[in-house]
């Protein structure tokens, strides 16, 4: 339990990230100043802020007991949890347990996931899955000072561009009494509360669930899934349709036509063989993909639109998968038959690879040593260059060949 305790934290830390990816803005605007002395740059962050219109008074008590954070530095550098392969992540973090809590907070806040489900159109599995994994219902919510956190990573010249929009964003949640910058705490990246929302997020999806008056992400769970529902529905959510089903292969299937770059209508899968493991798949008149994890020999899935919306919440494709595939368990879907996957590629090798990869012209977003969606493009690509089985999942014998 320890164990499973312990990886928990560095996903519900580590995932942060992924999520404050998606908030970046892109194009060729420049990143706005970091690095230098630290209380300089804070000096900096404040005359900004007066600058929009935040007063004084509220600025100078915002940063009063700001510090840089090593330890959360530290957290934003390490990244191993998500190099586990799928079957061995979803292992590791679906337990019994973790499902009968879930499905015990189903009933016990049935009536705010009947809200949930009528108001945002989002499953109650869904945010379940989220819930439980980031947080573990509440239990593992991240002991860093939030504004010590984003202040610092605004200072590290890596990313400022994801991180100073979000200290003005705390600041006025600081002005509407929603955070407090001396005790408000969570993920290393500045995520808060039971669902691990950022503040921006929070300022424009916040809800009162529970009619406190109040948007309490930390404490109250009607507030927390009731503003989870509300981004996801921001993102993109569809109300009403699937995002998961675990499926059977066809004999034959041309795996190049695999991947989440490859949907088709259901309809047409349905045509090549393509059957479900338990119930039936979504809409002949959707489109989907199939989606190999660990590649042909191993757990097979149809990818639904909304699938794609948990990529908006987390760029991690082992995370995604496993917290779609686990909103499926805890309502009602089997476990996945694991199947026999080919050995894949150790962190090391990982990198090895996408080094490789760079140098014949593809972009795997970064050498890493983790296999994200860009990787499995690429390794697809190479498998149908070198007549190998295209389906996306790296092996020691892809890598030796390239």
């Amino acid at each position: 339990m320890h164990r499973l305790l312990a990886l928990l934290t560095a996903l519900a830390l580590c995932s942060t990230l992924a999520q404050a990816q998606t908030q970046a803005q892109t194009g060729t605007e420049a990143e706005p100043p970091c690095g230098g002395p630290f209380p300089a740059f804070v000096n900096g962050l404040k005359a900004e802020a007066q600058a929009q219109g935040h007063p004084r008074t509220s600025v100078d008590a915002f940063f009063k007991s700001v510090r840089q954070d090593d330890r959360t530095l530290a957290a934003d550098r390490r990244q191993g949890v998500f190099q586990l392969p799928f079957v061995d992540f979803a292992r590791h973090l679906i337990s019994q347990n973790r499902i009968d809590n879930g499905r015990a907070n189903l009933r016990k806040w049935a009536e705010t996931f009947d809200r949930v489900q009528a108001e945002f159109g989002v499953s109650p599995g869904v945010l379940l899955a989220f819930w439980a994994l980031e947080t573990d219902y509440g239990a593992v919510q991240g002991d860093f000072n939030t504004v010590n956190s984003l202040v610092t990573l605004a200072h590290d010249c890596r990313r400022p561009g994801l991180f100073r929009p979000q200290v003005l964003a705390a600041l006025e949640l600081f002005e509407r009494g929603l955070l407090d910058p001396a005790t408000t705490t969570g993920a290393w990246a500045g995520e808060i509360g039971m669902v691990q929302m950022l503040p921006a997020d929070i300022l424009e999806h916040g809800t009162d669930g529970d009619g406190d008056g109040a948007v309490n992400l930390k404490t109250s769970p009607p507030d927390a899934l009731l503003s989870g529902a509300a981004m996801l529905r921001g993102l993109g959510w569809r109300a009403g349709e699937p995002w998961l089903h675990e499926i059977t292969l066809p004999r034959g299937l041309d795996w190049a036509q695999t991947g989440l770059n490859h949907p088709r209508p259901v309809a047409d899968w349905r045509s090549l063989g393509i059957a479900p493991r338990n119930g039936p798949l979504g809409d002949d008149r959707l489109t989907a993909a199939v989606l190999l994890p660990q590649g042909r020999t191993g757990p097979a899935f149809l990818a639904y639109p909304n699938f794609n919306v948990f990529f908006e919440w987390n760029q991690s494709f082992v995370y995604v998968t496993t917290a779609a595939y686990f909103a499926t368990r805890l309502e009602g879907a089997q476990v996945f038959a694991a199947g026999t996957p080919d050995p894949g590629l150790d962190a090391d090798q990982m990198k090895r690879l996408q080094t490789r990869l760079v140098t014949l012209g593809h972009d795997v977003g970064g050498i890493d040593g983790i296999l994200g969606e860009k990787t499995r493009e690429a390794v697809q690509v190479e498998q149908q260059r070198l007549g190998l089985p295209a389906d996306a999942w790296p092996t020691p014998d892809l890598l030796n060949r390239l």
